[in-house]
């Protein structure tokens, strides 16, 4: 007598499984690769070009391109390939930040309406307000208002940096407090989730191991494009001419220096302009990309593994 073969599905495991996904997505692929050569050469900047962002040479003022200045110099005589190197790490690390910080307090509500159902009301009420301001002359006000105040209490590079970074942060987190809210609204329908509120869970034990752990996918989507809409807006910022001062060269403010210097040098604002271009990008593909590895719709791919197991039977 035979014995009893029983075929069963197994699939991959999921971190692999989001790995395959997401090297199958060629701009995925090519954003990493872009946004990570960026990375590395602004944070190895002063191994790369060991001249000072700030060293003035008058004598060599708005130069084009040559061996010595290979993106040539601003109307101070300073290089600008140590601007551009230095001013990417000034505006990649608000972006991070911005981004963090929009992405906790998007988290916070989106969990809190989606799980506390009195709250969700109120909350949501709060987004939509937010949503329907207009940003960009609410940040002008916001930056008006308090610039100098923190300026004079935590230092002139400091002081503005805080304040972009707040101004940033807490105007970007209604979309990832709307996509959390909902995303926890479905996972209050799931089995899981509901057999562990019959068995008497507290509210903030099932956030933190049942919640929180099946919401990261969106969140991390939403980190990946929260960091290119923070160094978007910075950079608009700077080019009013509200963001760094002049001695604190970011992108932005490169732009910002070079609009009258075009007809003379107009690599000063081709090279922050592609700069701002290629990091946004790329950061955008890599967002697209993960919402793709991510998405638990999508099928495996073809590549679900059958496995025969034998039962044991009289």
């Amino acid at each position: 007598m035979t014995e009893p073969v029983m075929i069963t599905a197994t699939h991959p495991p999921r971190r692999a499984t989001v790995w395959r996904r997401f090297c199958a997505h060629p701009g995925a692929v090519a954003g990493a690769v872009v946004f990570g050569l960026i990375s590395l050469a602004v944070l190895l900047g002063p191994l790369i070009w060991s001249l000072d962002a700030a060293q003035i040479d008058i004598a060599a003022k708005n130069q084009r391109p040559n061996l010595a200045h290979p993106l040539g110099t601003d109307q101070l005589g300073r290089d600008l390939l140590a601007a551009l190197l230095a001013g990417g790490r000034i505006s990649l690390l608000v972006g991070l930040v911005a981004m963090v910080l929009a992405l906790c307090l998007g988290t916070l509500v989106g969990v809190v309406a989606g799980v506390f159902r009195s709250w969700d009301g109120p909350l949501m009420r709060l987004t939509d307000l937010f949503l329907s301001l207009p940003l960009l002359p609410l940040l002008l006000v916001a930056i008006m208002l308090w610039r100098d105040s923190l300026r004079a209490q935590f230092g002139p590079e400091f002081g503005i940096f805080l304040l972009i970074v707040c101004v940033i942060g807490l105007t970007s987190w209604m979309q990832t407090a709307r996509i959390v809210r909902g995303e926890v609204l479905a996972l209050r329908e799931r089995e899981f989730v509901m057999a562990a509120t019959a068995l008497g869970a507290r509210p903030f034990a099932m956030i933190g191991r049942h919640i929180l752990p099946n919401v990261l996918s969106p969140i991390m989507v939403s980190a990946t494009l929260g960091i290119g809409h923070a160094i978007i807006t910075e950079s608009a910022l700077s080019f009013l001419g509200l963001g760094f001062p002049s001695d604190v060269p970011t992108w932005g403010r490169l732009l910002f220096d070079g609009t009258n210097y075009m007809t003379l040098t107009p690599a000063r604002v081709i090279w922050p302009g592609l700069a701002i271009s290629l990091t946004v990008l790329s950061v955008n593909y890599m967002g697209d990309g993960l919402r793709d590895a991510l998405d638990p719709r999508k099928s495996h791919g073809g590549r679900t593994r059958l496995k025969r197991t034998r039962q044991v039977g009289s």
